[in-house]
């Protein structure tokens, strides 16, 4: 029996504040909102992005549906409401004492300006690229407190 072919779709991570974390991917990271979806009876939303990259992106909601499907690079949010207004509330991201979840990683074409546009943004690193023995990373945290690896693209 043959094996279907399999392709990597998106990474989903749930958000406490929907408009910060937008905020964050969109205006400061530079990704697309590519859809919204609000589900009132479930009380939640759900947003792809994407670094689009001059892609056309279609209007046809089924058409959009297949894209998001078949480019690679797609970020899910998952917002269940009301959580941004507890401020007890927190996800836990998976980096904790017992480990699990790491990070998603992001690609840039010139390290050090990026480093300085963060530094610029107010954007807290978790490992800045002077620190440890890696020089050519660096992490960041979103408003969760995911870890968001930055690295140089390599041509």
């Amino acid at each position: 029996m043959n094996r279907p072919k399999f392709s990597f779709a998106h990474t989903m991570l749930r958000v406490k504040d929907l408009e910060k974390s937008l905020d964050f991917y969109c205006r400061i990271l530079g990704m697309q909102l590519v859809c919204r979806d609000d589900y009132p009876e479930g009380k939640f939303s759900l947003c792809f992005l994407s670094f689009a990259d001059g892609q056309k992106i279609p209007d046809n909601p089924q058409e959009k549906r297949q894209w998001l499907a078949t480019t690679r690079g797609i970020l899910e949010l998952t917002h269940n409401w009301g959580t941004e207004n507890n401020p007890d509330f927190f996800y836990d991201t998976g980096n904790g004492k017992t480990g699990g979840y790491g990070h998603i990683a992001i690609s840039v074409d010139d390290f050090a300006a990026a480093i300085s546009y963060l530094d610029r943004q107010n954007v807290p690193f978790k490992k800045r690229p002077e620190e440890g023995k890696m020089p050519d990373i660096a992490f960041i945290l979103d408003p969760d407190g995911y870890f968001v690896e930055i690295i140089k693209q390599h041509k």
